[in-house]
């Protein structure tokens, strides 16, 4: 009996110094507090592991103090490209500075002008624009993809960064440790690093218990970065996979957007390359950093943005939000996974009230079914601030892609939830160009084409059970 009573002393007292440090830690919402006071209260034992293993956004502080260092270093070994450009912004127009603004606080890096770039067609086109940029390859190609499956495509990328290693240029490859951990553990990995392609692992897992005990397991590298000689880039939703996405075939197709970059901006990817690759692998690159991508006077102003746990908190919410708020006249918005925090959700609405044509299209059947019950508890609000709301049927639309007014867009690998908005790294490309944003805006017309629309009566009809469902899992969201 006297056991018993000290067990049940000792876990009160462990809940209680628990829900002291979730009411004293830095950077966290008041319904996140609220939802971790309730787990640990309610679920005994279950409630303080779940808190432990995932309740704070730590990446460890042996990994976290690297990666600032490495930061640090970079930016001082290369000051000239980050010394403020008092004309950069002269070559965005007055009315969306402020956003560019906004992505400097991110990344540091300046507005790019002399930019061009190209809409792929389709995943397959992705894949092999990709292949023959990296066929054309003279220096080094620099990728990055946190899924990387070893499918027809995957293996098309694998035999590429082969026969480039072979003529000569310096491949570097990396991949999440979680996400491709299906390519690194195959002989197609063993076959590269055999042919001389350099390899890394990104957030490399390890022992899952130590690991644990390091930082949280579920911090993954969520970014899509290719780099060819410093002077093309690709960005946008796309892993290096089939569409069939044979991992999840019944969602399948995978729908994504990616767009290929020639100019200024494909330096800015290739220092965030850098800055993982360094991470991983201590080889420097900062020699490399030196010899961005080449100007083109023609072309259009662009930036890149990265985010990530050991980036500034609340960065990515942030852009998202300016660039609602920058809207005047229309925002159109696609994201497979919405879990927003609520002044995101609040900014969306905002664009809506105050008569902006405000679009947002989710895929129907999404392959996270918490998400898709978390996202659709959301439909309500939305609705009634008149935000239209249409649901993919064409297969998964995996896009992350937002254009304002036709002038303006981002696209890259960032979702609109709590994962891209505090636990993965992530890459983005904001730029001002009306005719590429033009393209962009009628890839979209086609996912609203091929979608179907929800309206206030859909909602409505929902039964009981699907709103209690839906909403239980939209108030444990901050904590998913």
């Amino acid at each position: 009996m006297e056991s018993v009573t000290i067990g049940v002393v000792v876990h009160f007292l462990a809940s209680l110094a628990l829900i002291i440090r979730v009411l004293t830690r830095p950077h966290r919402e008041p319904a996140s507090r609220i939802a971790w006071i309730a787990v640990i209260a309610a679920l005994p034992i279950v409630g303080i592991l779940a808190y432990v293993f995932f309740g704070e956004v730590n990446i460890g502080r042996a990994r976290a103090d690297s990666r600032r260092k490495i930061v640090d270093d970079l930016r001082v070994s290369l000051a000239e490209h980050f010394a403020s450009d008092d004309q950069a912004l002269a070559h965005v127009p007055d009315r969306y500075q402020h956003l560019f603004a906004a992505g400097k606080s991110v990344s540091h890096f300046e507005v790019t002008p002399g930019n061009s770039a190209d809409l792929l067609a389709d995943s397959n086109a992705t894949i092999d624009a990709m292949v023959a940029d990296i066929d054309a390859a003279t220096d080094h190609v620099h990728l990055l993809f946190y899924i990387w499956l070893p499918d027809h495509n995957g293996c098309k990328m694998v035999d590429a960064l082969k026969r480039a290693a072979a003529r000569g240029v310096t491949c570097r490859a990396m991949a999440d440790d979680l996400g491709s951990r299906t390519m690194i553990g195959s002989q197609h990995w063993s076959d590269m690093r055999a042919a001389g392609v350099k390899l890394a692992a990104a957030l490399p897992i390890g022992h899952p218990l130590l690991r644990i005990i390091q930082g949280r397991l579920d911090l993954r590298n969520h970014r899509k970065i290719l780099v060819i000689d410093g002077q093309i880039t690709y960005c946008g939703s796309q892993n290096c996979a089939d569409p069939e996405f044979l991992v999840k075939a019944k969602y399948a197709p995978w729908v994504d957007t990616v767009m290929r970059f020639v100019g200024p901006v494909a330096g800015q990817n290739q220092y965030l390359f850098a800055c993982d690759w360094i991470e991983n692998t201590k080889e420097d690159l900062s020699d490399l950093l030196r010899n961005p991508g080449g100007t083109s006077a023609a072309g259009f102003p662009a930036q890149v943005i990265g985010t990530g746990p050991t980036v500034r908190f609340s960065a990515m919410p942030e852009i998202f939000e300016s660039l609602f708020h920058a809207a005047r006249h229309e925002l159109v918005i696609s994201t497979p996974y919405f879990v927003p925090n609520d002044s995101t959700r609040d900014a969306l609405c905002a664009a809506a009230y105050r008569g902006v044509e405000t679009t947002i299209i989710f895929p129907a059947k999404n392959d996270s079914w918490i998400v898709a019950a978390a996202s659709r508890s959301y439909y309500q609000d939305l609705l009634s601030a008149g935000v239209r709301i249409h649901e993919y049927v064409g297969g998964l639309l995996h896009a992350k892609t937002l254009t304002i007014d036709r002038e303006v867009l981002l696209i890259g690998s960032a979702n609109m939830d709590r994962r891209s908005f505090d636990l993965n790294y992530e890459n983005n490309i904001l730029l001002v160009d009306t005719e590429l944003t033009e393209q962009l805006r009628r890839r979209q017309q086609q996912y609203i084409d091929g979608s179907t629309h929800v309206t206030q009566q859909d909602v409505a009809s929902w039964s009981l059970g699907k709103r209690l469902w839906n909403n239980t899992l939209a108030t444990v969201g901050p904590i998913l």
